[in-house]
């Protein structure tokens, strides 16, 4: 995202939350942000599995990399903020967690590549079922504080994706361990898992935005 598109960004996210937080610690926005790079980075993922032959994932590299920076930021601010908007345990760990989808989601990546594993429909309905829990997010914490129904809808919706998720790992794995090749069985299953675990991280996320909804109403 090029410096004009991400000033006019914050321009309209400060519109309309800039009269609810302190203009030097808008928590709302930094996780709003967080959330908008976290579901790119997901989406970068699903594209790339697509990509025939698979190049090196440096661009999910470099977006899990600025996340990063983000979070460490955000901690330093929180440390230093007299109020927030909510509870600051809630905001760190909403932080640490989308941090963590990335991170996994980073890692499953390396290792497709590393590994030259070649992604079946486990692996692609996976990735598909976390990028739609994502979506979910992004849209329920851009709800804070702005429509509480809409972030119960987004969160009842990013759970049923994890759920699916969860089914899929389960069915898919089964059917791994009938595998007459052990070797790529073997790469397939480490790769389920890092899928498994992001969706793991997004059910923390998930779980997060729900305390958040419930302790400001």
């Amino acid at each position: 995202m090029n410096r004009k598109n991400g000033e006019e960004r914050y321009k309209k996210k400060k519109g309309l939350f800039g009269s609810i937080f302190p203009k030097d610690h808008d928590f709302r926005f930094m996780l709003a942000d967080q959330a908008d790079k976290t579901l790119e980075g997901v989406q970068t993922l699903v594209n790339w599995l697509d990509e025939k032959p698979l190049r090196d994932p440096i661009e999910l590299e470099i977006i899990a990399g600025d996340v990063d920076k983000m979070r460490y930021n955000m901690e330093e601010i929180l440390i230093e903020a007299f109020s927030t908007p909510f509870d600051r345990q809630d905001i760190y760990s909403l932080s640490r967690n989308m941090d963590y989808i990335l991170n996994y989601s980073k890692e499953t990546a390396r290792e497709i590549y590393a590994y030259k594993v070649d992604p079946d429909p486990t692996i692609l309905d996976m990735s598909n079922a976390l990028l739609l829990g994502t979506k979910c997010v992004y849209e329920g914490v851009n709800s804070i504080n702005n429509d509480g129904e809409k972030i119960r809808e987004m969160i009842r919706r990013s759970r049923n994706a994890i759920h699916e998720l969860e089914d899929i790992y389960i069915t898919g794995t089964s059917e791994l361990f009938k595998s007459d090749d052990p070797m790529d069985a073997l790469k397939k299953r480490e790769v389920y898992h890092h899928l498994r675990d992001a969706g793991r991280a997004l059910r923390s996320t998930v779980d997060t935005l729900h305390t958040v909804v419930v302790g400001l109403n």
